[in-house]
């Protein structure tokens, strides 16, 4: 997908930069203006993903263009490319605004990487400003109405306004980013966008100065300030993705920032406060990594004040046929075309499917089958590539129980084994609760009651 990017009175490194940046996977569209008021004035009548201006200029300030920016599109990173700033200015932009300050001659591949990233904010944005057109309402970013995905709703609602931290755990692809997107959404502080770092996805050096930012000369390379993701989220969430891959050397600079509200850019020992709410997730056993001596365990409280996790998609069969809908709609918009049919045959193809990838593979799978079927109006069966050997499993082997080495939860395991097989009989009788319980060989009521029990209301029909 192209970025469209406005760069003011920066015509000489346009050219390096769209080179660069068609060499990798997201080439940005830029659009050039010579004026401050000629950019305000393109502000004002398009949308754009980041903008790009150079100071200091004739044309007025830092300060008096990002004021001007966030009267006209708040949501807009503004990226600052300076002759010369310190660490003050920085910092001040930053509040006022600014997403990022570079030299002026910055290096092209670095630009890019920042718009990159000033992109991806401009997103989370996105969808902050949809979840409050839409109340807040968690739903609108969870889908489903199976016992599993309701349960996380209903947690989600109870602990959103608090200050707590919050850990999700949970399979890859089970969408645990977009249950933390809840969570800010419906928070005091989600009328700022959510950031969000991938901890997996940098090395140690890169990940401390991505997450607290580094002063000029730190390290080989850093040749400007940069303001790191928690100074970004003050006053709002940070979302830290795959917790458990930080590595050691970070975790106590993590559990700093959690006790004291306080960390030190790389290469500065001047304190910053920030007021920042954590929301972290893994799709590992943090308690393993703890005993292998790969985790702090006073990182682990502090990240674990409260806990749930996200239920696996062939855990919540029930669930499958609305986020089908849900996909082919959002996808066929994307792409302009005319809304595609799933017929029974397909829709219970995917359903029988165990989705090993869960949601993201959900979602991929339409967004392939959609581009396979051509200006059919239908999906067919053969439109989905899936492995054959991912099936789901018959209802018996999926209710196999393998007690691991670290042991389990017997409570906890005996009510997903219910919730599974009360999802099941639901699902066959579309909901019906009485053909549901006449199926379990149960009384309505004590279907009723067990229901109640696990905390299921959505999904059932008298």
């Amino acid at each position: 997908m192209s970025i469209r990017v406005l760069s003011i009175d920066g015509t000489a490194i346009v050219g390096a930069v769209e080179e660069h940046a068609h060499n990798g996977p997201a080439p940005e569209h830029w659009e050039h203006v010579q004026s401050m008021e000629a950019g305000l004035d393109r502000i004002q009548g398009s949308r754009y993903d980041a903008v790009v201006a150079c100071f200091p200029s004739e044309h007025g300030t830092v300060e008096e263009f990002l004021d001007q920016v966030q009267r006209i599109d708040a949501g807009l990173p503004v990226v600052i490319r300076a002759a010369s700033a310190g660490l003050g200015d920085a910092v001040r932009w930053s509040r006022l605004g600014g997403f990022q300050v570079l030299e002026r001659d910055a290096d092209p591949e670095l630009l890019h990487s920042v718009i990159e990233a000033a992109a991806e904010y401009r997103r989370s944005s996105d969808l902050a400003s949809l979840s409050r057109a839409a109340e807040g309402r968690s739903e609108e970013l969870l889908i489903g109405r199976s016992p599993a995905i309701q349960n996380v709703i209903r947690m989600i609602r109870l602990i959103a306004r608090r200050k707590a931290n919050v850990l999700i755990q949970g399979e890859t692809g089970t969408g645990k980013e977009m249950a933390a997107r809840a969570i800010h959404a419906e928070s005091g502080r989600g009328n700022l966008p959510m950031v969000a770092v991938n901890c997996g996805a940098l090395p140690e050096n890169l990940l401390e100065a991505e997450l607290f930012g580094h002063v000029r000369g730190a390290f080989t390379g850093a040749v400007q300030h940069r303001v790191g993701r928690f100074e970004q989220a003050n006053r709002s969430t940070i979302f830290l993705d795959e917790i458990g891959d930080v590595p050691f050397g970070i975790q106590a600079k993590l559990l700093r920032v959690l006790q004291e509200r306080e960390f030190e850019r790389v290469g500065s020992s001047e304190p910053v406060r920030v007021d920042v709410r954590v929301v972290s997730a893994t799709n590992v056993n943090l308690a393993d990594k703890i005993r292998e001596g790969a985790f702090r365990e006073d990182l682990f409280y502090r990240l674990n004040v409260v806990s749930f996790a996200m239920p696996a998609l062939r855990d919540r069969p029930m669930d499958i046929p609305l986020l089908v809908e849900h996909f082919t709609d959002q996808v066929c918009q994307e792409e302009g075309l005319p809304l595609k049919k799933v017929p029974a045959e397909t829709m219970e193809r995917l359903t029988r499917y165990s989705w090993p990838g869960n949601i993201r593979q959900l979602r991929n799978a339409i967004e392939s089958a959609i581009a396979l079927s051509g200006d059919r109006p239908s999906l067919f069966p053969a439109d989905f590539r899936l492995p054959p050997e991912s099936r789901r499993p018959a209802p018996a082997a999926a209710l196999a129980i393998h007690v691991p080495d670290h042991g389990l939860n017997f409570e906890e395991t005996i009510s997903r084994i219910e919730l599974q097989i009360l999802e099941q009989a639901l699902q066959k009788t579309r909901g019906n609760k009485k053909q549901a319980a006449d199926l379990l060989r149960l009384k309505r009521t004590t279907l009723t009651a067990k229901l109640k029990s696990l905390g299921a209301s959505a999904g059932e029909t008298a």
